[in-house]
């Protein structure tokens, strides 16, 4: 590998500042989280990858009559190598997620801010933190005249943060013959402090619905109804305390190592203090090791709340928000965690650590789809928080990293 290469990314500090102000001032929330979408930011990345001199840059749209455009735009970038036949991507996704209490920033979570090596925004860590190295190693490949031993393909996924069925599900589903068996795959979605986690496998996931219904009436005279808040209640704590030692299994390449089940949301019920409710809606986050599946964990669910439903004289439907089988692992000798490894050690001067975690990246799809990938950044590990942050230092050693696994 060329240190002339190194060099020139070392030098790039002012590139990912100024990419990530530019980034970070775009939102790109999907329809579910109230956004109109992606197009906008992406039509930003496409216009600098042609300033760049990159010449095959290919757009996937994903029909989505949801937003204006009518389509979730993925975009593959592809800068030749000595070896056409193989491509190392590296797959980020352009969505983020709303910036929530804006109480809670310490100032406009889409206007970037710069303490020192720190720069802060919605947006910087998840997933600027994946497309702003991407890009400064495609800058400094292209400046540098180097041509790589395989093809570089950036690419720049849709609606990760909401299934990624418009996204990377779609071009494995729809445009498969964009990969190869031997491409190499890289993530940059998750990671540690420290860059020595690798992420080689995800635990399936289920999120769902439930809608306990009772009947309504009023509060002073509640033998009138059936509160569906008392059933629901009941039926959270009922799955809270069965739900784990109904499936106790370990796995000690995950952290944490069991199946993880968490009510989260609720929704409103009735606006008003002094009526009995007569439909109650939450649900629960189950994060499922490979050793179950998830249509054991739903049967599970459905079953204790039968005994809800005869116990509080209630009924019960559920609705599927998201269902993930686990995915196949990625071996820890394959091509792509041992080229990470080697890098992570040459420019961080750890040993890569693999391990699982409780899902889910858009690197199942590929993993389904019998396609070796890895996850790995170097992350502050705040995503989704209120005044993200990531580190300018740690975006340009991952793009040396990211140089090392495409120079081998």
């Amino acid at each position: 590998m060329s240190e002339t290469l190194i060099q020139r990314i070392h030098a790039m500090n002012a590139e990912v500042v100024d990419l990530q102000r530019k980034l970070v001032a775009i939102p790109a929330l999907g329809p579910d989280n109230n956004g109109d979408g992606e197009k906008e930011k992406t039509d930003f990345l496409i216009a600098y990858l042609k300033g760049l001199g990159i010449d095959d840059i290919r757009e996937f749209n994903a029909p989505d009559e949801r937003v204006s455009c009518g389509y979730r735009p993925n975009v593959a970038a592809i800068i030749p190598g000595q070896d056409p036949s193989r491509t190392f991507w590296i797959i980020s996704h352009t969505d983020i997620v709303p910036p929530g209490d804006p109480d809670l920033w310490d100032g406009d979570p889409y206007v970037l801010r710069v303490e020192g090596d720190s720069i802060i925004g919605r947006g910087v860590e998840d997933d600027h933190g994946g497309i702003v190295p991407s890009l400064v190693l495609g800058k400094a490949l292209m400046e540098s005249g180097l041509t790589p031993p395989m093809n570089l393909g950036i690419l720049l996924v849709a609606d990760e943060e909401t299934g990624s069925q418009k996204g990377l599900g779609y071009l494995v589903n729809e445009h498969g013959g964009l990969f190869a068996q031997n491409d190499l795959f890289l993530v940059p979605d998750f990671g540690t402090p420290d860059a020595a986690m690798v992420e080689v496998a995800e635990k399936g996931v289920l999120w769902l619905e439930a809608s306990v219904t009772g009947k309504q009436c009023h509060a002073s005279t509640p033998a009138e109804g059936v509160n569906a808040m008392v059933a629901a209640s009941a039926f959270v704590l009922l799955l809270h305390a069965e739900l784990p030692a109904k499936f106790p299994g370990t796995n000690e390449l995950f952290s944490p190592s069991t199946s993880t089940f968490c009510p989260t949301k609720r929704e409103a019920n009735v606006p008003n203090i002094n009526t009995i409710p007569g439909k109650d809606v939450f649900c629960v986050d189950c994060r499922i090791l490979p050793e179950y599946s998830v249509q054991q964990v739903k049967d599970a669910i459905v079953a204790l709340g039968k005994d809800i439903e005869g116990q509080y004289g209630v009924s019960i439907s559920y609705r599927e928000a998201q269902r993930e089988e686990a995915a196949p692992p990625t071996p820890m000798s394959s091509e792509i965690v041992t080229r990470l490894a080697a890098g992570i050690k040459e420019f961080y001067g750890v040993d890569a650590r693999p391990e699982g975690i409780g899902g889910g990246t858009v690197a199942a799809f590929l993993r389904r789809a019998g396609l070796e990938a890895a996850v790995w950044s170097t992350c502050v590990h705040n995503a989704h928080q209120p005044n993200e942050r990531s580190l300018i230092s740690t975006q340009i050693t991952d793009a040396k990293v990211m140089a090392r696994v495409l120079f081998g």
